[in-house]
């Protein structure tokens, strides 16, 4: 913090700043995703790339990249597409030179979360990765010798008063400050600054900072620009059920946690259905045999609409948690002030102010029968008095009336619900979140909250959120009383028999994203009475053309211990694994796997004597095959719902097609034998469909001009006729 911040208006200037107030040894840290300050990070490091005696070490988390393609086919795809989406957003320059391999020896780049799969063939940023909780992310920035933090900000001026808004990412910002300032206590020379862009949405309460929380701002509307919009990626069928299957789990009157990526879209959508549309919704579960099959279903969630709404506390507050909003169904208010909240929760009051509120909190001893000046205060602060009350020699004043202190008085009673009462409580949050990132739609509909609205959502605290035991923003009674019936969900890529789950690595130690919150949330869910942890999962992947299941006896790697077992959600059912013996939860997860691999699975679980000998796995839980699935998908699709892209979708109706049949190529082809097979069907192709034409024209594949560009052509074609995308 600063008694008063230099404010520059040219990057050059900022970066000659920060290098006189910490000198040339500089480790840079940044936000994860959306918050990097692109224009102030590209200057320093080419400053660092002009200036060898400049030592700079950039560490932070899921740098954002353009996307492009690796083939011929995908570049062609993904030029267009690109600079529609990302045209005027700039390039992170140390990204493209790392991708390049030219990064200069005096430049270092560490990050403790990746993009998925971004840099499995990257040895040096393999070697360069920092494990880390989410929540001890700041902790290890500090370890790392970081002494300048940087990042996005949106400015306003309000009353002749200007603030900034961390906006996207005050969930290490608020936390690395201060102890940045312990740092400068003790001698060492740091720097905090912010780079200005008002593209970003102001959100405010814990977002909204003064000017003194920064040492430089850099503040020119020439820098502002255009935000990295993550588009929606397709909500393929397996995952529909996977969400729908999670969203029975749902408790109304709860708390939601939802992870990133088309697994939480399909949670976000399947609950949506289950409000708005429940008669149907309730005819899936039937037909599925959810309830029969998975007894936890009515245990801890159900299949009705969502009368007491939802209250979400979710490190990443996903685009799903706007449409949840104005589906009517994230609408639990919860409010920093533990009786209240108690008293909610009891469902002793209401967020309606009324007589039996004050009573209430009478009777629970907040406040006194005969009220005192600090009972007032607390009340006018909480929204139960009106503002304009007043405590004036032991009686209550509102606009020159005189009202008797005393709750026991019937007279007063009346005067104190006439004059005294507020309408609603105030203050209450109804989404926490530690950052967003998402498409360009989400933005704009955080922009276009109203200021009542806007008031409703609180970004925050990353260890606000994932953890019960920081207390700069409520104490962990506060966080209990808030987070009844949690829910915390998210996304698991394998899971072993025994209970462990394989979220962010290989069995041969190469990085796929980053623990991030995941462990902080199973471990909270397994500290709160009424909370569960659910890892959703699809239970295969394709490789190499063949399918392979997600369920497996063992793996070399595990990111959450089988002592944290919780729930496990497949597209086939629900497995609840929560102080089983070692038994159930090997048969537990066995019913939730492909069909294709049960009996496999159930023969090594019998091999090592974790499941007894003549065990037989019910009729009921051998049905679990795509086709099956595929039959209900496609009934429900008549319907309108597994909508591949509920809450939009950027790509055009052609793009769509050629994706899929890109997208269906490159699997088919990742064998030797799969490639030789699409190339025979390929050649088989001997008209060009007139239905292809238009598609071949916005990959620019009209003419091709020599037999690898004809047989590429081919290949598309047969695969978008095959697919049934156009035809013939």
């Amino acid at each position: 913090m600063s008694d008063n911040p230099i404010i520059v208006s040219d990057v050059e200037k900022c970066v000659d700043q920060i290098i006189a107030q910490v000198g040339k040894d500089i480790t840079f840290g940044m936000p994860l995703g959306l918050g990097k300050p692109i224009h102030l990070v590209n200057a320093l490091y080419e400053r660092a790339k002009k200036d060898s005696s400049i030592k700079l070490h950039i560490a932070t988390a899921i740098t954002l990249e353009k996307p492009s393609g690796s083939s011929k086919l995908e570049k062609a795809f993904m030029g267009p597409f690109a600079e529609r989406l990302f045209g005027g957003i700039p390039d992170i320059a140390y990204m493209k030179d790392l991708r390049q391999k030219k990064l200069p020896p005096n430049v270092e780049v560490s990050e403790f979360f990746f993009k998925a799969g971004s840099f499995l063939n990257d040895p040096t940023q393999q070697q360069n990765y920092i494990s880390t909780n989410y929540t001890h992310a700041v902790r290890d920035l500090l370890r790392a010798g970081v002494n300048v933090v940087s990042q996005m900000v949106a400015s306003r001026t309000k009353d002749g008063k200007t603030t900034y808004s961390l906006s996207c990412n005050p969930d290490t910002a608020l936390d690395i400050a201060p102890k940045l300032l312990e740092l400068r206590a003790k001698g060492k020379k740091v720097a905090i600054v912010a780079e200005v862009n008002n593209e970003l949405p102001f959100m405010i309460n814990h977002a909204e900072v003064e000017p003194e929380e920064f040492d430089i701002i850099l503040d020119n509307r020439k820098y502002d620009c255009k935000l990295f919009g993550a588009p929606n990626m397709a909500i393929t069928p397996s995952d529909h059920f996977i969400g729908f299957n999670a969203s029975t789990l749902v408790k109304d009157g709860g708390t939601l946690q939802v992870g990133i990526g088309s697994l939480g879209s399909a949670l976000v959508n399947g609950a949506i259905m289950r409000h708005k549309n429940n008669q149907d919704y309730t005819e899936l579960v039937s037909e599925l045999g959810l309830e029969k099959k998975f007894p936890v279903i009515n245990e801890i969630g159900g299949h009705g609409t969502f009368e007491k709404g939802l209250y979400g506390c979710s490190e990443m507050m996903v685009d799903g948690f706007i449409y949840l909003y104005k589906a009517g169904i994230l609408k639990r208010e919860v409010f920093e002030d533990v009786p209240l909240q108690t008293l909610l929760n009891e469902e002793k009051i209401t967020t309606k102010v009324d007589l039996k509120m004050l009573d209430a909190l009478v009777e629970s001893g907040v406040v006194g029968q005969e009220l005192r000046a600090k009972d007032v205060t607390y009340l006018k602060k909480t929204g139960v008095f009106k503002d304009n009350v007043e405590y004036k020699g032991g009686s209550l004043v509102v606009d020159e009336e005189t009202v008797a202190a005393n709750l026991a008085d019937a007279s007063a009673r009346k005067s104190i619900e006439k004059l005294c009462l507020g309408d609603k409580l105030k203050g209450g949050i109804i989404m926490h979140g530690g950052f967003f990132l998402g498409p360009q739609q989400f933005y704009k509909l955080l922009k276009e909250l109203t200021d009542e609205e806007h008031e409703k959502f609180c970004m925050t605290s990353v260890c606000f959120i994932n953890h019960l035991y920081d207390h700069r923003f409520g104490d962990q009674k506060m966080k209990l009383a808030q987070r009844k019936e949690a829910r915390f969900i998210n996304s698991a890529m394998m899971y072993t028999l025994n209970g462990a789950a394989v979220s962010d690595g290989l069995a041969n130690g190469k990085v796929v994203s980053g623990v991030g919150g995941q462990y902080n949330f199973v471990a909270m869910a397994h500290e709160i009475d009424d909370a569960r942890s659910i890892l959703t999962m699809k239970s295969t992947r394709q490789s190499g053309g063949k399918a392979l299941s997600n369920i497996v006896f063992n793996y070399a790697h595990c990111t959450i211990p089988r002592h944290l077992r919780d729930i496990v959600v497949t597209e086939y059912g629900v497995a609840d694994l929560l102080g089983r013996p070692d038994k159930d939860v090997y048969i537990e997860l066995i019913k939730i796997a492909d069909s294709r691999f049960q009996d496999e699975l159930l023969a090594q679980a019998k091999a090592v004597g974790k499941v007894p000998a003549d065990y037989q796995l019910p009729a009921e839980y051998r049905q679990n095959t795509p086709e099956r699935l595929m039959a209900l998908y496609k009934k429900y699709s008549a319907k309108g719902y597994f909508d591949p892209f509920p809450f939009g979708c950027d790509f055009t109706p052609d793009e769509l097609k050629i994706g899929k049949a890109l997208k269906s190529l490159k699997a088919k082809t990742g064998s030797r034998s799969g490639l030789l097979k699409a190339i025979w069907g390929a050649l088989k192709l001997k008209d060009m469909p007139a239905e292809a034409q238009p598609l071949l024209k916005r990959m620019n594949m009209e003419t091709p001009a020599d037999f690898k560009e004809k047989l590429e052509q081919k290949l598309l074609v047969s695969e978008m006729l095959n697919l049934g995308v156009i035809k013939a």
